[in-house]
């Protein structure tokens, strides 16, 4: 994957609003699944206006192509710096919802994610209390098809410069491949948080990415 290439396409987002307009559903993932098929923003761009010009909905889909495109590309660029360590193997099948890889032989599932508000407790308390927010995220986030109790490495992303715009370090490829790569260097599987949720024994931890 050409990190530099990829991160330029992703800051091209930066300047359009980011607003999804309602909860992401199953419904409007299968209308905009598109957005898989290429990096290139200006491509989404056009694809969204010969899909969705005359859709009464142009708005709420047009933002929600956007951000899914912005999520999974970002996503799909951690996802690589992670596999590329050599203490790190990809999940032989790359279309298994639960997993993206092992590292020393233990499956993970990654999610990049601002800082949530809705935890309503500050980021020095999240950080002290690790454990309290990985718990909080199970609960609160990935509804529908996207909801799974494995185990999970989050990516939490702070920007203490601007508040409101937590959303627009997923675009730091560069900055994020430094944060993960020294994550994978100094792992530790005992500094995971091991808890029981939902029937299921999990393993999660979280990676602090924070400006």
């Amino acid at each position: 994957m050409k990190f530099n290439l990829l991160e330029k396409e992703l800051k091209k987002r930066l300047k359009f609003k980011y607003s999804w307009g309602r909860k992401q559903v199953d419904k409007f993932d299968k209308l905009t699944n598109f957005i898989y098929k290429t990096a290139c923003f200006e491509l989404i761009l056009d694809e969204i206006e010969t899909k969705f010009k005359s859709n009464s909905q142009y708005n709420n889909l047009k933002n929600y192509a956007l951000n899914r495109w912005f999520n999974f590309w970002s996503a799909k660029a951690v996802e690589t710096i992670f596999c590329e360590h050599e203490n790190v193997s990809p999940h032989p099948d790359s279309y298994n919802k639960f997993s993206d890889f092992f590292i020393h032989e233990i499956s993970f599932d990654h999610k990049t994610t601002v800082f949530p508000k809705g935890f309503n407790k500050s980021v020095p308390y999240a950080i002290a209390h690790k454990n309290e927010l990985i718990e909080w995220l199970y609960k609160n986030q990935s509804q529908q098809q996207r909801k799974h109790f494995k185990n999970r490495l989050f990516i939490v992303l702070v920007n203490y410069k601007n508040d409101g715009e937590h959303w627009k370090l997923k675009a730091e490829i560069s900055w994020l491949k430094k944060i993960v790569s020294t994550y994978v260097l100094e792992f530790e599987s005992s500094k995971l948080h091991d808890f029981y949720f939902e029937n299921e024994t999990v393993k999660a931890d979280i990676i602090w990415a924070i400006k």
